[in-house]
């Protein structure tokens, strides 16, 4: 029997794609591993690989085809043998099953609760009903609201953990769809470029994330000489095995004070904090798609040159759109450094569900007046931006402390040799 190849979950909280391409044209041989399709997610396009060898028989939902639900047949493969003669029966069947309605599962727990929600008395049954995709990941207060403001959940893109839909993203939809809007006036000459959807989707986060998010900024300025010094020195040490980068050792450096300052290591979700138990640093990156974050994880415990060669084969995939989902969800507090345009300073926006974001400058050559005397000293301006639901003044300003002895004392970030 010819096997349908439906658009699985690329993540835990993925919940529908962009099918960029076919690999694979009808009639081609396919193999375990083989890519046969490109689809595209929030953040990046993903490669769809065969897990069985057959023939690649028919496309059921063509190229560039938008917001394709997860599970939805895509494709059919005959197998080794199988004649495409069968295919329209076999695609008629298909879809008529497809159709029919899916029986409920019973699991292990109480029965009362399993009748309640066969015979349509449970609420969440209830709300199921309302969100077609069934997938959504919501707060109970976020449901009932949304249910009262009459705002559909799959409207909304969850600011919470792994996208989950707080109360306050259904205020901000709901104030968005109330709100008068003035359109903008366009003149002769110019034009109008449809915004896709990966830009749509960032610029929600982040007018949410500005919104909603109660910022609050921490000004302060590192001397930098010892780092750049002790950057020079192991890169002439390391034969070309590792090139570090001022970025590099800065990743190194807020894991080792997120390390120290656990409490900076939260996310709010209404009802609960989350403490997270690793160290994971996300670091912005300039794509042609937009602004993604891959994430380092555990970068706490890793060495200096193995962390400077994960960071650029993130960003390599990053920049050709080719990060996997694992690759950008998560991630404790985000590095955004634009020193490298010659910027001095700058404030960033939370990337939810961070509580913190670090916006870097450029270092740069100033004045000191030390014990000494007076002097030039390389100076770097940085700029935290933090979520006062979650951590406080106090709490932030402690973690910029710890942040300095590393930055301005580097060789304790070879403590686990480099």
């Amino acid at each position: 029997m010819p096997k349908v190849i439906e658009l699985p979950a690329l993540s835990s909280d993925f919940e529908a794609g962009v099918i960029e391409s076919w690999e694979k044209a009808v009639g081609d041989a396919v193999s375990p591993g083989d890519v046969i399709a490109e689809v595209s997610t929030d953040k990046a396009i993903v490669e769809l690989e065969a897990d069985t060898a057959g023939t690649l028989g028919r496309i059921l939902v063509p190229a560039g085809s938008d917001e394709v639900a997860v599970h939805t047949p895509i494709a059919v493969l005959l197998l080794e043998g199988e004649s495409a003669d069968a295919l329209d029966d076999f695609v008629a069947e298909t879809a008529e099953a497809a159709e029919k309605p899916r029986p409920i599962a019973r699991q292990s727990g109480s029965t009362a609760a399993q009748e309640r929600v066969e015979s349509g008395f449970d609420s969440q049954a209830a709300e199921s009903t309302e969100m077609p995709r069934g997938r959504l990941r919501s707060s109970p207060s976020a449901r009932l609201l949304a249910r009262k403001l009459g705002v559909d959940l799959n409207d909304i893109e969850g600011s919470g953990p792994k996208g989950r839909i707080v109360r306050g993203d259904v205020v901000s939809v709901s104030r968005s769809q109330t709100a008068p809007t003035r359109p903008v006036v366009s003149a002769p000459g110019d034009t109008r470029i449809e915004n896709d959807r990966v830009r749509k989707i960032i610029a929600s986060k982040l007018a949410a994330a500005k919104r909603d998010i109660p910022h609050f900024y921490l000004d302060v300025d590192f001397r930098v000489d010892g780092l750049l010094a002790l950057r020079r020195r192991l890169n002439n040490v390391a034969d070309g095995s590792y090139r570090l980068s001022v970025n590099d050792m800065l990743v190194k450096s807020v894991a080792r004070a997120m390390q120290d300052c656990p409490t900076m290591n939260r996310s709010w979700d209404n009802d609960t904090t989350i403490q997270y138990g690793s160290v994971d640093v996300s670091i912005a990156v300039d794509s042609p798609t937009g602004l993604v974050t891959p994430v380092l994880r555990d970068a706490n415990l890793k060495r200096l040159s193995d962390l400077s060669l994960e960071c650029r084969t993130l960003i390599e995939k990053a920049r050709e759109g080719k990060l996997q989902p694992d690759e950008y969800k998560g991630g404790g507090i985000t590095l955004s450094n634009l020193g490298m345009y010659g910027i001095r300073s700058f404030a960033a926006i939370i990337n939810p569900p961070q509580a913190s974001i670090l916006a870097v400058g450029a270092a740069r050559k100033v004045p000191v007046i030390d014990d000494d005397g007076p002097g030039v000293a390389q100076q770097m301006s940085c700029t935290l931006s933090v979520d006062h639901r979650v951590v406080d003044g106090a709490t932030a300003a402690r973690f910029l402390q710890v942040l300095g002895t590393y930055i301005e004392e580097p060789e304790r970030l070879l403590k686990d040799c480099i």
